[in-house]
Order: structure tokens, then C-alpha cells, then sequence
């Protein structure tokens, strides 16, 4: 039986904890063209509850499995269930410690996904789109106009 080893940047989590990583249908902008990208990403428990209770979601599937089978060190490895043309979300090894850490403070909810399961079963659904390369630019034009006397005691 092999040893469970820790992370060093994250000693509370192992090689053989629990872990869910889905694969999200996100899409890219590049020259006023939107382009479709496959990303795997870790799910946190919260999220992973919520998709499960039927809210429309970005995610097509979703692997139960363990830290030591998705992430050698800092280097993500690809589970054998995704397609060869998915990528990794950015700060992968960082969004799956923090994903890991919500499966060890909620046990529970480890029990949705046993370990080595695979679910596509999910509400699918691009509607709302998940660009990721979106940038939000505020001008002075988007704030609300206030009548003078709003502020004031009258």
C-alpha cells in the first residue's frame, strides 16, 4: 500500500484525499470573436451541491477522485475520462487545494460523488456563457445621477 504524501505548500492535504473535477464549456474572446474552449477545473463541495439540485451549469461532466490522480507536485495530470483536446483552468494546483479543503470540512459531501465516479447527468446549459477572458471597464456614464437634496437633511 503506497503512503499518502503531503503538499508542501499545503500540509493539511494528501495525495489520497477526495476531489471532484469537472469539465466546463467556457469560451474565449479574441478579435470580436467568441471562441469554445474545454476546461477541466476542481469543483468546490458547495458548488458540486448546487449543480446537483438542477441549476443550469457550465460543467458536462464530473470525475470523483483523489488529489495525487489530478496534481504530481505542481504539475496537473489529465484524468483518463477527459477529451485530449481539454485544457487546465489557471491556477490549477491552487484551485485544487482550496476545492479539497471544502471536501474535508463538509465529509458529507463526498457521499454524492463516490470516489471514481463519473456523472454527466447534470442541467447542461451555455445560455449564460462563461467567458474568460472578459474584461468589466466602468465609465463615469454607469454611475446613477442623485437629486442634489438626497444626501441631506431636510
Amino acid at each position: 500500500m503506497a503512503t499518502a504524501t503531503s503538499y508542501p505548500n499545503a500540509p493539511d492535504v494528501s495525495t489520497e484525499d477526495y476531489l471532484v473535477v469537472g469539465l466546463a464549456t467556457c469560451f474565449i474572446k479574441e478579435d470580436g470573436e467568441v471562441h469554445e474552449v474545454k476546461i477541466i477545473e476542481p469543483i468546490p463541495s458547495a458548488a458540486l451541491e448546487a449543480i446537483l439540485k438542477g441549476i443550469p451549469t457550465s460543467y458536462q461532466m464530473a470525475v470523483s477522485t483523489t488529489v495525487g490522480a489530478v496534481l504530481d507536485g505542481e504539475t496537473p495530470q489529465k484524468p483518463a475520462q477527459f477529451p485530449a483536446d481539454a485544457q487546465f483552468c489557471d491556477e490549477f494546483s491552487f484551485r485544487t487545494i482550496a476545492a479539497t479543503r471544502t471536501y474535508k470540512s463538509r465529509t458529507s459531501a463526498q457521499s454524492h460523488l463516490p470516489l471514481g465516479t463519473v456523472r454527466d447527468d447534470f442541467n447542461y446549459s451555455l445560455e449564460r456563457k462563461r467567458v474568460l477572458n472578459s474584461h468589466r471597464i466602468i465609465k463615469a456614464e454607469d454611475n446613477v445621477k442623485q437629486h442634489e437634496y438626497t444626501h441631506k437633511v431636510l
